[in-house]
């Protein structure tokens, strides 16, 4: 599976609100973060746990991809994000770091 396949196969996770399978694609001590700042979540209890939180919070949240890119360890993707129904969308580009099939750190630039 190509590393765009599985920052995809992430996202589809995401979308389902399904944090086992978006973690089952990471690391142990995978972590999510700004682009180069504070990490938001860490390891991958810590992501299981906030992105049910957010799910929680967000019951309408997912995001679109808008288009996707793939370089060596890397995989980029623009996404749009609705986090309600009748909230404004933004977009985030999304760099998912990779240590051989698994994704060891995503950051968010936004």
């Amino acid at each position: 599976m190509s590393r765009l396949a599985i920052a995809t196969a992430m996202v589809a996770a995401y979308n389902v609100q399904d944090a086992d399978a978006y973690v089952a694609f990471m690391t142990d001590d995978a972590c999510e973060a700004s682009y180069r700042g504070a990490v938001v979540r860490e390891g991958k209890e810590g992501t299981r746990t906030g992105l049910t939180a957010m799910f929680a919070e967000f019951p309408d949240n997912r995001a679109e991809i808008l288009a996707g890119w793939e370089l060596g360890e890397y995989a980029v993707l623009h996404e749009r994000v609705f986090r309600s129904n009748d909230a404004q969308p933004f977009e985030v580009m999304s760099v998912y770091s990779f240590v051989g099939d698994k994704c060891a750190r995503v950051e968010f630039i936004r």
